[in-house]
């Protein structure tokens, strides 16, 4: 009898522990997944799951955007366009949901969604026993008390496509209001730097090759860097250069949504940046 209730008491405590984990796991809330305050975005999905994309609140109405204008930046960062590049295959196609009619705004928010095609769970039972190095896989199942395994769900460069297409509306946005161009390049891979005039390079420079570098000498060698280590199966690091031409005067506000600290929260929260670096140059 007596071995019976401390046996009971021991299970009870146990199962209270259990109780007490479960409800702190429960109001732990993961949230971050959205930026800004006029132009608000929410990204949204899994790599594995149905589908990803994004939410945008506060485009103001009668802005001319379709879904082509959105497909055509979508086209740019989707995986399988080279050798360089993850092989995974998916179209990517954008599709709006809400918030634009016969291609102007109505002022709503903007619900735009990429379905989800090439789907192989399969090919992450390993990490349903094993943490990944170098992935979240372990900060969210320390965190939450559970993860999308498959992929690395919100983890994935996958959720990209939301900023992508979010980022399409922007560009629009700021073209509109001041013609505001924004331009951006791989300026360096491993050791190997370009050399590009950022006055007057254009889109089409930086579409001229796989490797999306302007300097096409640089470019081949950079091409040739990451095949070197791609072999190998291991990775190189390197360096995009971002340059907006005509910036409208008067964006961010005192004290820390400085638009300097804005970007760095923007850029510092995509996967695998590790570093920022603002500079000025003449580029009208």
């Amino acid at each position: 009898m007596e071995v019976t209730q401390r046996l009971l008491g021991r299970r009870a405590r146990v199962g209270y522990t259990r109780h007490c984990s479960r409800t702190l796991r429960l109001s732990v809330h993961a949230a971050g997944s959205t930026y800004g305050n006029n132009f608000r975005v929410t990204t949204f999905g899994e790599s594995h799951g149905k589908g990803v994309g994004c939410v945008i609140d506060g485009v103001p109405p009668r802005l001319p955007i379709t879904e082509d204008e959105i497909q055509l930046e979508l086209d740019r960062r989707k995986p399988g366009q080279s050798i360089i590049t993850t092989p995974r295959k998916e179209d990517d196609i954008a599709e709006i949901l809400s918030g634009v009619v016969d291609g102007i705004t109505l002022g709503t928010p903007i619900a735009i969604v990429a379905r989800n095609k090439d789907q192989k769970s399969q090919d992450y039972s390993e990490m349903a026993v094993a943490y990944r190095p170098s992935h979240a896989d372990a900060t969210y199942d320390f965190k939450y008390g559970i993860r999308a395994v498959a992929g690395g769900g919100r983890s994935s460069a996958r959720e990209t496509i939301g900023r992508v297409a979010a980022g399409a509306v922007a560009k629009k946005l700021l073209k509109v209001i001041g013609d505001t161009e924004i331009l951006a390049f791989v300026s360096k891979v491993r050791d190997i730097e370009s050399h590009v005039d950022l006055a007057s390079f254009t889109l089409e420079d930086v579409e001229s090759n796989i490797v999306r570098c302007p300097d096409q000498q640089a470019a081949t060698k950079m091409i040739d860097a990451i095949n070197e280590v791609r072999t190998r199966g291991e990775s190189c690091g390197g360096e995009v250069t971002c340059v907006v031409r005509r910036c409208p005067k008067g964006l961010g506000s005192p004290v820390f949504d400085k638009l300097e600290a804005e970007l760095a929260k923007a850029m510092l929260s995509l996967p695998a940046t590790k570093g920022l670096q603002y500079g000025y140059p003449p580029c009208g």
